[in-house]
């Protein structure tokens, strides 16, 4: 019967789907999550995520494919792949069927843009460690990203070993999620609303100084933005520091 599945947005949502899939011996048409807006054509079901019946699936997988696999699938999930949940599903039904050797089938078409879209997440994840911007509000190390692919789960990890101790707050636009660190330990939490608020004058005066320092490195002589912009993406440019005007450093909190 075609259906579509509705979910929770999870890895283990997603696993969960796997799961009524095969016990329902269908094979979903699409797979939305439980906020998207969009409207089908075919009936829809609400799966409700168990953590059971995902580590069902994933000790399945783990008989049947390598590490490697089962890794790839779930960085995958994080990546901004378009039908990434069919093409995931895909994968893992021919996983259970066909072994570890679906995996080494570089000539097929889902896996080819599986590898793909992990090289590219993984190049923007690169990108982040480097160019994220903190500021010093009060206490506490804010900043913010708006990256194409679910990073922040890969950046948490590094950041919270490199900013050990600090409080800090990194929020995603793009998935509406933060990364919270205080006390040694860190989470990351849904956040709907978010703005860093106001900079004090002593966190503009090291703004400042910052675009100072960036501004007398360049030689204007040799400027080339078009080699700038291979080493330093526009799209990272509006969040960091340097580029930002005074104003929009300077804009209010929400409540």
């Amino acid at each position: 019967m075609d259906i579509v599945y509705r979910y929770d947005g999870s890895w283990a949502g997603f696993l969960t789907c796997v799961f009524e899939s095969y016990v329902n011996h269908e094979e979903p048409m699409d797979f939305l999550t439980l906020n998207d807006p969009t409207v089908t054509l075919w009936p829809e079901r609400e799966v409700t995520t168990h953590p059971a019946h995902a580590q069902r699936v994933s000790r399945g997988l783990e008989k049947k494919t390598s590490a490697r696999f089962r890794h790839q699938m779930e960085r995958a999930f994080l990546t901004c792949l378009e039908d990434r949940d069919r093409i995931l599903y895909g994968l893992i039904r021919r996983g259970f069927s066909e072994g570890d050797r679906v995996r080494l089938d570089l000539a097929d078409p889902a896996m080819a843009k599986v590898t793909l879209a992990l090289a590219k997440m993984w190049t923007e994840w690169d990108h982040l460690k480097g160019f994220v911007r903190f500021s010093d509000l009060d206490g506490v190390l804010v900043g913010e990203i708006e990256p194409k692919n679910r990073v922040l789960p890969l950046l948490a990890p590094h950041f919270a070993a490199r900013l050990n101790g600090e409080r800090v707050v990194l929020y995603d636009r793009t998935h509406q999620e933060a990364f919270l660190a205080e006390n040694f330990r860190w989470t990351i939490l849904p956040v709907e609303e978010f703005s860093m608020g106001p900079a004090g004058e002593e966190e503009r005066q090291w703004r400042r100084l910052w675009k100072q320092f960036f501004q007398t490195l360049s030689i204007q002589e040799r400027t080339n933005p078009k080699c700038q912009s291979i080493h330093l993406p526009k799209r990272y440019r509006h969040v960091m520091t340097e580029f930002m005007e005074e104003e929009e450093a300077a804009k209010p909190a929400l409540p």
